[in-house]
């Protein structure tokens, strides 16, 4: 939009399609060394004790040696897309023009597949940076249907997730997240709602529901990512297929005796208990 190497002026530019010069001339600068350590420590804080907010995850990094106060805590877990989970009026921080949905979930019996699904982001550190994960989940079978990679927080790979599992797994009568911009966005409500799939958000006092995803994602970097140290989102890309192919198909799940999500997920599909 801008052409630095027109004969026009860029501050005339900016003048005449309305846009502050500051945006123009910013070059965002790299996260630093330090910084990246410590995100990397705040996460494997956060998912050790995941009620911990930004004074106690600070108090934490002391006692491992680095000197950081709370105001760089903080503006480092937003950046991760990370906070304490309790009980408090707003889980995150929705698009103030986005429309938010209720709770659909108090007091329903999930049993079946295909009958809820969910879906969550992470923080996923590498050797060098650092990326998002996001997952959908089937909440019966706890087995993860599709997943994606980005350098942002956009919502365009959390679209990217759910169409993939919808071509693959069909559509879900209940889709649970909580009330982030990625999945208040039009293009990701759109894509459930011109599906005839109910959306569900959490609300006040459902801390709890992010319980499922967030042990997938202890499982995800203490199995994995930790152990791994990638160096590249291609790597990441590449070790993740490995381990979620691993963690639907052989991994047993605890809540589920001597049974894997993937087995748990086709013996409830509503179609296989019919054909029995």
């Amino acid at each position: 939009m801008i052409d630095k190497g027109d004969k026009l002026p860029v501050t005339r530019q900016c003048d005449l399609l309305d846009l502050s010069r500051s945006g123009v001339y910013y070059r965002p600068t790299p996260l630093s060394a330090k910084d990246m350590e410590l995100m990397r420590q705040i996460d494997e804080i956060h998912l050790a004790y995941p009620f911990y907010g930004s004074r106690k995850i600070r108090n934490e990094l002391w006692a491992r040696g680095y000197d950081v106060g709370r105001d760089r805590v903080r503006r480092l877990m937003r950046r991760m897309g990370i906070e304490a989970l309790y009980v408090k009026p707003r889980l995150s921080l929705a698009h103030p023009e986005h429309v938010t949905y209720p709770y659909l979930l108090r007091g329903l019996e999930i049993t079946r597949a295909n009958h809820v699904w969910s879906a969550d982001i992470t923080y996923i550190p590498m050797a060098k940076g650092f990326c998002y994960l996001v997952a959908i989940m089937d909440w019966a079978s706890r087995m993860v249907l599709s997943w994606r990679l980005s350098n942002t927080l956009d919502s365009s790979f959390c679209v990217d997730a759910l169409e993939e599992a919808i071509d693959k797994y069909g559509c879900p009568a209940i889709f649970n997240t909580d009330q982030g911009s990625q999945f208040t966005s039009e293009s990701f409500t759109d894509a459930l709602l011109l599906r005839g799939i109910t959306i569900s958000m959490d609300g006040k006092g459902r801390w709890m529901d992010n319980v499922f995803i967030e042990r997938l994602w202890k499982s995800v970097k203490y199995e994995d990512i930790y152990l791994k140290a990638y160096g590249s989102m291609a790597e990441v890309k590449k070790g993740l297929a490995s381990y979620f192919l691993f963690y639907n198909e052989k991994r047993w799940h605890q809540n589920f005796d001597r049974k894997t999500p993937s087995m748990v997920y086709f013996n409830t599909l509503p179609q296989r208990q019919a054909a029995a």
